[in-house]
């Protein structure tokens, strides 16, 4: 490797080699390799950090995932492997089967890419499963979340440098605080070139639209980016804490918010707590958009009791608290075979242990309901409520009259893609209705170290 380049391109192994520091305990590192100039990058960044820089106690394995939407794909992701075999880095191949969606393929292909990823790191036994999302990719991020985003939402912090995907995998980030440019000038000074995806510049979709409008001369500051997720992660933790203190939930199916929280909605840590928790007792796996959270914190400024519904909840205000219950309305109907796993209606996840088919569909007696937990400390009427939108379980069998199942809360908002500086909340929110905690990151949470 020529001693020019060791001397001009440090920053890609600088940001490997801190990248590495960070960690726990070393062990197996998966990288997700497209052959496009940031993932090689990072790629050849932590293979030249692990093999001189010190951290021989690493491995590096990649993976490359064959979204099998144009006909080259094929035939780049063996160009990966070649590349790969060249330098003795195990590597794998996975493709995206299956017909795809015609509307929000982005959106679709993105899901499927982390679900094979994390199988993948499975099968390897990695730690982690790291991309190479830069800078740039942050302020295409940003740019397109402001065009739809309240001042204050969260999302306005942009990607975080880790995220856990299907409460299995941590995906992490060493490359958010490098520039794309600087990683190619990398790539070219160790003689290395890269594949450019076409999709990367189809107008068709909106971050491709985004990139073309900022250019070179609308940089958004790196440092803007780490003050924001920062913002984010306190805000995090203030959210998780009103929780906390504030919040019961009743078998995943009623809440009840104590009115000192239920007041303070013009604080925005106590809107996102209350926001927050909305999302889950609906099903849904993003919080209320803008218009539906500015009508409930019209609603709950109000001070009055009474009923509004919003993100398919019912708020029930009383003289006791604030209620939350699924409105029962659109309930869907479900059957799931013997030894099968699904949710129902986005907000209980049902394994079928029975030895016949379950079916899963809304409206549970209330008189049942009335005689379990979920009526201890909750007004007679909020139960009947509830009940509605209860899950109501059967077979076909007359045979079996109680069906066999396991059933537990889902949190769509958390358990298929969970930002790490949200993992407090997440925590919390878990432990209200049930669930085990999250799995805690491989590495040291550098910023909060950093922000006490």
């Amino acid at each position: 490797m020529p001693a020019e380049a060791d001397r001009i391109a440090p920053h890609a192994v600088e940001a490997a080699k801190q990248f590495l520091s960070t960690f726990k305990t070393p062990g197996i590192i998966l990288a997700a390799v497209s052959g496009g100039s940031d993932s090689k990058g990072l790629l050849l960044a932590l293979h030249e950090a692990i093999a001189r820089g010190g951290f021989s106690a690493f491995s590096l394995s990649a993976c490359t995932i064959d979204h099998a939407l144009r006909p080259e794909s094929a035939d780049e992701a063996r160009a990966v492997a070649h590349f790969c075999a060249g330098r003795k880095i195990p590597h794998l191949t996975r493709q995206w089967q299956g017909e795809k969606p015609e509307t929000g393929l982005q959106a679709a292909a993105r899901e499927a890419r982390y679900k094979l990823l994390s199988d993948a790191a499975e099968k390897m036994g990695a730690q982690c499963i790291v991309t190479a999302h830069t800078a740039d990719d942050q302020a295409e991020t940003v740019r397109m979340r402001q065009s739809r985003s309240q001042a204050d939402a969260p999302g306005l912090a942009g990607m975080a440098d880790g995220m856990l995907v299907d409460r299995r995998a941590w995906v992490l980030r060493p490359f958010l605080r490098q520039r794309r440019a600087d990683i190619r000038n990398y790539l070219t000074l160790r003689g290395e070139d890269w594949l450019d995806d076409p999709s990367n510049a189809n107008p068709r979709f909106e971050r491709v639209r985004v990139r073309q409008a900022l250019q070179e001369d609308a940089r958004l500051a790196i440092d803007q980016f780490t003050a924001a997720a920062e913002a984010r992660r306190r805000t995090s933790a203030r959210a998780a804490s009103l929780l906390e203190r504030h919040v019961f939930v009743f078998e995943g199916l009623a809440a009840r918010i104590e009115p000192l929280l239920a007041e303070k909605v013009s604080d925005p840590d106590c809107r996102r707590a209350i926001l927050s928790l909305t999302a889950v007792m609906g099903g849904r796996r993003h919080l209320p958009g803008r218009e539906t959270a500015a009508r409930l914190a019209a609603f709950l400024a109000e001070g009055r009791e009474g009923r509004m519904t919003a993100g398919r909840v019912v708020f029930d205000r009383r003289r006791s608290g604030l209620y939350l219950y699924r409105e029962a309305r659109n309930l869907p109907d479900l059957v799931i075979q013997p030894h099968q796993k699904a949710i129902w209606d986005g907000r209980f996840i049902v394994t079928n242990i029975g030895a016949e088919p379950l079916s899963v569909g809304g409206g549970l007696d209330a008189k049942e309901l009335a005689t379990r937990p979920i009526a201890a400390g909750l007004p007679e009427a909020i139960v009947k409520r509830a009940a509605k939108s209860a899950p109501l379980f059967s077979v076909a069998s007359e045979i079996t009259s109680s069906p066999e199942r396991l059933v537990e809360s889902s949190i769509g908002l958390y358990d298929t893609f969970l930002p790490r500086f949200d993992l407090m909340m997440a925590d919390s929110i878990a432990a209200l209705f049930g669930r085990e905690r999250y799995l805690a990151p491989p590495v040291h949470d550098v910023l909060t170290e950093k922000t006490g």
